[in-house]
């Protein structure tokens, strides 16, 4: 290998600068086929150097200001940077910047949804691998819940997102779990376990604001709550009596709607009856009292035909509802009694228990034998009276 001139030189000092652009340039003139003499002979030094240099350099210039186009694409923002400091944030379509390394763009996807998983990790084929340092909690009555939930989130500030965070999933998780303590903190154990956890997005959301992250949340989803693994049996039994409890309350309420409206059913129609009946002896009573005053002012103008019409109709009243005939001798000390009840009674005793064929005959001589009574009891009533 041949060395230059400059460089055969046995440390002599630094190198000839003239010496320096000769090589140069006879390397130049070699490649653009300008060569400057035959053979091995060493070109002149004063051959000019007719490489156009300035549309090289346009060129060049060209290429490097067309690397600075770029696109943003819907629902995504690009953030450029001067020099590493932010300057702007771009909207979507075709943009264009410094190209590098005065300027640079970051495009940020500003609609993706993304997921982090608090208290366990998902597997390849849908099985679940727990992290107790993650998804045990203490509850407000001291005792430990085993909580395992997702949270879905999406970005809405694209400067605080890449300028705020080192890592955004663990801005996240440290949210998420800070808000979800502190709600489990003030909770029971049996609350949490029956009711559920209330949602808990507000506050994840105004931590991630106070520290500028850039982050929204989209939703937190609970995906189990559980007791601790030793004791998950005897809470398990726990939860059976008190849905026992539950069903014997349901129950009882069930029967009590059966038998309340009843009841109070009941009632009402007593109580209505008892108004109805207190109109009727109130009507009846003022109605007596109406007519003995009427009674009175008629007995008052003719007292002893007053009492004969009041006695014969007391005696209609009562004599109508006997089934007896009593019949009194105006002189004489005896009395006549015709049992015509009794004989009636046995009349019909007798054609009971005949035949249908004899019906007719014996029911005409139970007739005559009645009336053959009465006409003997007649005269001897007559006899009596005409003695």
């Amino acid at each position: 290998m041949k060395l230059p001139a400059w460089a055969q030189r046995n440390n002599e000092g630094p190198p000839d600068l003239d010496e320096v652009f000769r090589d140069l340039n006879q390397k130049i003139n070699n490649l653009f086929g300008r060569g400057g003499g035959k053979g091995n002979a060493p070109p002149s030094t004063n051959v000019p150097i007719n490489l156009p240099i300035l549309p090289i350099i346009v060129v060049i210039l060209l290429i490097w200001l067309a690397t600075g186009f770029y696109i943003v694409d819907q629902g995504s923002l690009g953030v450029k940077q001067r020099f590493g400091a932010y300057v702007e944030s771009t909207e979507p379509g075709p943009r264009w910047h410094w190209p590098y390394p005065i300027e640079s763009v970051t495009v940020v996807n500003m609609e993706q949804v993304r997921r982090l998983e608090v208290g366990y990790r998902s597997g390849a084929n849908g099985s679940k691998t727990k992290i107790p340092a993650e998804a045990l909690m203490l509850t407000e009555d001291e005792n430990i819940i085993d909580l395992q939930f997702a949270v879905q989130y999406n970005l809405k500030n694209a400067k605080d997102y890449l300028f705020n965070n080192r890592t955004t999933d663990d801005a996240v998780m440290s949210a998420a779990e800070t808000a979800i303590r502190e709600v489990v903190g003030k909770n029971k154990l049996d609350d949490l376990l029956q009711k559920g956890l209330q949602d808990t997005s507000e506050q994840m959301q105004a931590l991630l604001d106070f520290y500028k992250t850039g982050v929204n949340i989209t939703s937190v989803s609970l995906q189990a709550a559980l007791p601790p693994e030793p004791v998950q049996e005897a809470f398990e039994d726990v939860n059976r009596a008190n849905q026992d409890y539950q069903r014997q309350i349901n129950e009882g309420e069930a029967y009590a709607n059966a038998v309340v409206p009843k009841a109070r059913g009941n009632a009402a129609r007593l109580i209505a009856e008892a108004d109805g009946y207190r109109l009727k002896v109130e009507s009846e009573a003022k109605g007596n009292a109406s007519r003995f005053e009427r009674i009175y002012a008629e007995y008052v103008k003719a007292p002893e035909v007053t009492r004969k019409r009041l006695y014969l109709e007391a005696q209609e009243q009562i004599l109508s509802s006997v089934s007896k005939v009593i019949i009194d001798q105006k002189e004489g000390g005896s009395l006549l009694y015709l049992p015509l009840d009794k004989l009636m009674q046995n009349s019909e005793a007798q054609s009971a228990g005949k035949n249908t064929t004899q019906s007719s005959a014996s029911v005409a001589s139970d007739k005559s034998a009645e009336s053959i009574a009465v006409e003997r009891a007649l005269e001897r009533s007559r006899e009596r009276e005409g003695n």
